[in-house]
């Protein structure tokens, strides 16, 4: 009896031991995430003191007695040495405590959960719209590939980073509106004599559907389409330069020679390419939902939508630190999100990817 007890303890360890080597590539990532937020942290606290200024000064004006202002600046944390308050705010971080906002004097965690699914809206439907134009672009490439739009569609393709989402929306903004008057004036996200839908999810577009605001709701369409538009000329063309050469791969390999030789519909064997050609782009569609988030926050302020654009514009030009600092972390901590998530995708999709697969298969 005693001897199977033992013998069972090393068989329970060894079996935890393989365990934790097989789920090592998603438990890993997910270990290193409050790693990188520290590191984004503290990046973001030395920044915003690089901002010029004295911000005890700026919000009050200059008319504080030397008393005041000492006073003022120990209600703002800002007083001790640096890695006091370095330390300081990384305490609070840890309780999702972002401060108070030096202009505003609200938390600076609501203000920001306020405008976040407004940006965030803008964002996913800019992901989706380049989606589903970067797709049928990148099929037509492949499939017609000696035709003018496949040779357009390529050139467009090298294109790649070198448009700027801000003065491709100059250019829009003059050509659309000033000139044509195709577009609503990028004066916000409704017409001025129509209100905001009532919050339901904090995303004003779904908001509106949900309430039955069909005028308010086809408003803001009107308004985000010229947005939105820039997004998508700015960042589909890097998927459709990555689509291309991974859809090639695909339908020279022995699947789509089988399902051809076994007389499949041409419809069938086309999405069977596209299906297999995805998951090598996958890694892309994190960086380029990133940097729509990105050109969300610029376009923001260009198009004047509020959101998280106007919010950190305006912690700048106040030099309200707080806000300024709980800006930053938040939008990296939702970029690694995002990164950490398409890592876990990349590992489902291609098991030979995840970390630590070739010493869990010897």
């Amino acid at each position: 009896m005693s001897s199977g007890i033992a013998a069972s303890g090393p068989v329970t360890a060894t079996r935890w031991s393989a365990m934790l080597r097989h789920h090592r590539w998603w438990l890993t990532r997910i270990g290193v995430l409050p790693v990188h937020l520290t590191v984004f942290a503290v990046a973001a606290f030395f920044l915003v003191r690089l901002v010029p200024g004295d911000p005890v000064l700026t919000a009050t004006g200059g008319q504080v007695t030397p008393e005041q202002y000492l006073q003022a600046r120990q209600a703002l944390g800002l007083d001790g040495s640096i890695w006091t308050q370095l330390w300081a705010f990384l305490g609070r971080c840890v309780t999702l405590d972002l401060g108070t906002s030096m202009v505003s004097y609200q938390p600076v965690v609501s203000e920001l959960a306020a405008r976040l699914p407004s940006t965030l809206e803008i964002a996913i439907i800019g992901l989706g719209a380049g989606t589903v134009v970067s797709v049928p672009a990148s099929t037509w490439v492949v499939v017609r590939p000696r035709e003018i739009v496949s040779r357009v569609l390529l050139q467009y393709s090298r294109t790649a980073g070198s448009v700027a989402d801000f003065g491709l929306g100059i250019f829009l903004i003059f050509l659309l509106y000033a000139r044509l008057a195709w577009v609503p004036a990028p004066l916000g996200r409704t017409s001025p004599s129509m209100g905001s839908p009532p919050v339901i999810t904090g995303f004003p577009l779904l908001d509106a559907a949900l309430s039955g605001e069909w005028a308010v709701f086809g408003s803001m369409v009107e308004h985000l389409a010229l947005p939105v538009t820039v997004i998508v000329l700015t960042q589909s063309s890097l998927l459709i330069r990555l689509l291309v050469p991974a859809m090639r791969a695909a339908i020279d390999d022995r699947a789509t020679l089988f399902r051809v030789a076994c007389g499949a519909p041409r419809r069938t064997v086309v999405l069977s390419v596209i299906r297999r050609a995805l998951p090598a782009t996958v890694p892309v569609f994190g960086t380029i939902f990133g940097a729509m988030l990105g050109s969300a926050v610029v376009l923001e302020q260009l198009f004047g939508l509020g959101g998280m654009g106007q919010y950190a514009v305006d912690a700048i030009l106040s030099v309200d630190l707080v806000a300024l600092q709980g800006f930053l972390l938040v939008v990296a901590a939702f970029c690694l999100v995002i990164f950490l998530v398409t890592d876990l995708l990349i590992g489902l999709l291609d098991p030979r990817r995840r970390v630590g697969r070739q010493a869990v298969d010897s």
